[in-house]
């Protein structure tokens, strides 16, 4: 039995593709441009604004007005965080059946801290995780270790006691990095890059309710 579950917060928590899609739309509106389909932006949503800006404007690092651009995502972002994200089918559950038997739970996200942890608190969890590690938490975001070892300080808790659960390749070579068992998760966004069965994680699910059996099971 694992002594704690980690888990990414966009893509595998919440399901916030639909607040970072609107804020991608605000800035099409500032240039005059048609809106893009939410669905569309969807797999990029774990790549952060860096995706949503590659796949919603066509911007990358270096471009002349992506700095601005980026900036302006995050105002947009920051003004309705939390309108339309909902927390992923099953994982309320999942959390409820942990704390039963008093096994922590936390979040590890690149997700900055001043977004993390109002978003955490709209959705009702910021008080109830045992830890939340955010993008800028650490030395270095994921794919480094550091968040996973930082989280694994704050709950007192061995890596290789814990679970991590995520939907991009970043995060399980995070998990993997720290000593951590992987779980990565079909239903999340996954992101443009290889399928999800050569991430390498130790498991994957296609639904969270399926968390609760792993986490269960050594």
């Amino acid at each position: 039995m694992f002594e704690a579950v980690l888990f990414d917060l966009d893509g595998t928590f919440a399901d916030t593709a639909p607040d970072l899609a609107a804020a991608l739309n605000r800035l099409r509106e500032d240039l005059d441009l048609a809106p893009v389909p939410a669905g569309q932006l969807r797999s990029y949503t774990s790549q952060g604004v860096r995706g949503m800006l590659k796949a919603g404007l066509d911007l990358y690092p270096g471009d002349a007005s992506y700095a601005e651009s980026y900036q302006r995502f995050l105002q947009y972002y920051s003004q309705d965080i939390c309108v339309s994200t909902t927390v992923f089918a099953g994982v309320d559950e999942v959390l409820c059946r942990l704390e039963e038997r008093a096994a922590p739970w936390g979040i590890v996200t690149n997700k900055a801290q001043r977004f993390t942890l109002p978003l955490l608190d709209r959705l009702g969890y910021a008080k109830r995780a045992a830890c939340i590690v955010s993008g800028d938490s650490a030395p270095r975001a994921k794919p480094a270790a550091q968040p996973m070892r930082l989280a694994c300080t704050l709950i007192a808790r061995e890596p290789a006691c814990c679970l991590y659960v995520g939907d991009d390749p970043r995060d399980i070579e995070a998990g993997r990095a720290a000593g951590m068992v992987t779980v990565a998760v079909r239903y999340g966004y996954l992101g443009d890059g290889p399928p999800i069965e050569s991430w390498g994680a130790d498991h994957v699910v296609d639904s969270a309710v399926e968390i609760m059996a792993l986490a269960e099971c050594r």
